[in-house]
C-alpha cells in the first residue's frame, strides 16, 4: 500500500485550469502549468520511480560510446504503474487526467502508458546526449488528434539540464511526421521547422511545473550539461473514445501489440491496461 503519510488526496483535487491555459494549448500545441504538484508528492513518488528505473535500466553496463543516439537521449522505463502502488497513484491521478481532458476538449481520457525518461549527464558535446526533434504520435496506432503527454519533472529543470523544448504551433505542421527519433529527424526537422517560421520555446521548469503537449507537437531537448540526472516521469493520455487505426510503421505495430493488447483496428482503445482515468 502507498505510504500513509503521503498526501495522496492532492492527486484527486481538481486543478484550476484557466481559459488562457486551454487557449494556449490549442493555439501552441503545448502549455506549461505552474504548481501542479507539490514537492512532497514529487519527492515520494519520485523515489519510487527512481527505484524502478534503477532496477529496470536496460542500458546499465553499456558504455556511452556504444549507445545509439536514441539510447544516449535517455533511460526509458515504461508502465511503472503496474509494479508499484505509489506510482500507480500518480499515474491514475484524477487531477492530472482532468487537465488532459480539458485541454483536449474530450469527454474523458484513457491511459495509453506511462514512461520514465531519465537523461544522464552528457560526457561531452561530441558524443551527443540530446533528444532529437520528433512527434510522439509517429509511434502510436491511435486514430484522431486527441493525444497528450504530461511531462512531469521530479526536480527543477534549469536550462543546462535539458528541459523539453517545443516548436510553437507545430501541431499543424505535417512535414516530418513520418520520422522516428534519430539523427535524421534532428537534421531534417531542425531546418524544416526554422524555415517554416516556428519559434522554439525552451523555458526551464520549476519544481511542481508540469507541461502538456499534443501528440503532433514537434519537440526536442538539449543534452544534460549538469552533473545530475534529469529525472522526468511522463503520462500519455488519449481520448477515452478513440479507436485503433491501421498501423503505418513497425513502431506502431509493436505499440499495438504492447500497449493495446488484444485490440484490433477499429476497436475503441479499451484494453485491460488502458483504463479510463477521468470522465465528465
Amino acid at each position: 500500500m502507498p505510504h500513509p503519510d503521503v498526501p495522496l488526496q492532492e492527486l484527486s483535487v481538481p486543478f484550476e485550469l484557466g481559459t488562457d491555459s486551454v487557449e494556449a494549448y490549442r493555439r501552441d500545441g503545448f502549455v506549461r502549468l505552474q504548481r501542479v504538484l507539490s514537492g512532497d508528492i514529487l519527492d515520494r513518488c519520485g523515489a519510487a520511480i527512481t527505484d524502478q528505473v534503477l532496477a529496470r535500466n536496460g542500458l546499465a553496463g553499456i558504455d556511452w560510446s556504444e549507445r545509439s543516439t536514441y539510447e544516449r537521449a535517455f533511460i526509458q522505463v515504461m508502465n511503472l504503474w503496474r509494479d508499484d502502488p505509489l506510482v500507480r497513484e500518480l499515474v491514475f491521478s484524477p487531477r492530472l487526467a482532468r487537465i488532459a481532458a480539458e485541454l483536449m476538449g474530450t469527454r474523458g481520457v484513457r491511459l495509453y502508458h506511462d514512461q520514465a525518461l531519465y537523461k544522464e549527464p552528457s560526457p561531452g558535446a561530441e558524443v551527443g546526449g540530446h533528444t532529437p526533434w520528433h512527434v510522439d504520435q509517429y509511434y502510436w496506432p491511435i486514430e484522431g488528434p486527441h493525444t497528450v503527454t504530461a511531462w512531469i519533472p521530479l526536480q527543477p529543470v534549469p536550462s543546462e539540464m535539458g528541459p523539453l523544448a517545443f516548436a510553437v504551433g507545430s501541431q499543424r505542421f505535417e512535414a516530418g511526421r513520418d520520422l522516428a527519433i534519430s539523427d535524421e529527424s534532428e537534421a531534417l526537422l531542425s531546418g524544416a521547422l526554422e524555415n517554416a517560421g516556428f519559434e522554439t520555446s525552451a523555458a526551464p521548469y520549476e519544481l511542481g511545473d508540469v507541461s502538456f503537449h499534443s501528440g503532433w507537437t514537434f519537440h526536442h531537448a538539449s543534452a544534460n550539461r549538469s552533473s545530475s540526472v534529469r529525472r522526468v516521469m511522463t503520462i500519455i493520455y488519449m481520448d477515452a473514445d478513440a479507436r485503433v487505426k491501421e498501423p503505418e510503421n513497425d513502431n506502431q505495430r509493436i505499440d499495438l501489440e504492447t500497449w493495446l493488447p488484444g485490440l484490433a483496428v477499429g476497436d475503441v482503445v479499451a484494453s485491460p491496461i488502458n483504463p479510463v482515468l477521468w470522465r465528465r
